[in-house]
């Protein structure tokens, strides 16, 4: 049991929340509770997402998607590869937002272990461990097919700039 001031009572997170004030609650300093009811919370050291890399490109915030399990790396397999997981990866790597997901072995074909193909993000994933796919080391594709991502923390620009050009107004040629 703690001592002093209680602050939170009723609190209802939905998981999206960056920190604790951010979640429903009474207000600050109003509730009905003791501190019999004090709440607790115990955190693992180890993370258990499995940690995730860029490979191959400028810096450490676009290149090949490289995943670590089993103590290897292995890439990922660009069937069912798109924007939404290409998010996962940068926000995962705090690498800022997706540019693009290139794929085709954009960045150089990996070597080892193709650990994940179908990879299907909903875009509420901390990681991209998490997002559905066929399983670990389950896959129908070579390492032509691994999946690349580019952040915006990469450096990298967008990969086409358009204009229009000879119109008769900035909206339209």
């Amino acid at each position: 049991e703690g001592t002093g001031q209680i602050w939170l009572d009723e609190v209802n997170c939905t998981g999206e929340e960056k920190d604790l004030s951010a979640c429903q609650a009474r207000p600050w300093g109003q509730h009905n509770c003791q501190h019999v009811e004090d709440a607790s919370v115990e955190c693992s050291a180890v993370s258990s997402f499995a940690p995730v890399r860029l490979v191959g490109g400028p810096g450490p915030c676009a290149g090949r998607v490289e995943v670590l399990h089993d103590e290897k790396w292995g890439t990922v397999c660009d069937e069912g590869w798109d924007f939404e997981d290409a998010r996962i990866v940068c926000r995962q790597l705090d690498c800022g937002a997706a540019v693009s997901a290139p794929r085709g072995a954009h960045f150089g074909r990996g070597e080892g272990p193709i650990w994940l193909d179908n990879v299907l993000c909903a875009g509420t994933e901390a990681a991209l461990s998490e997002c559905r796919s066929k399983g670990w080391g389950a896959h129908a594709c070579g390492h032509g097919q691994d999946a690349g991502v580019v952040c915006s923390g990469s450096g990298v620009p967008d990969l086409v700039s358009l204009r229009l050009a000879n119109g008769s107004d900035p909206c339209s040629g």
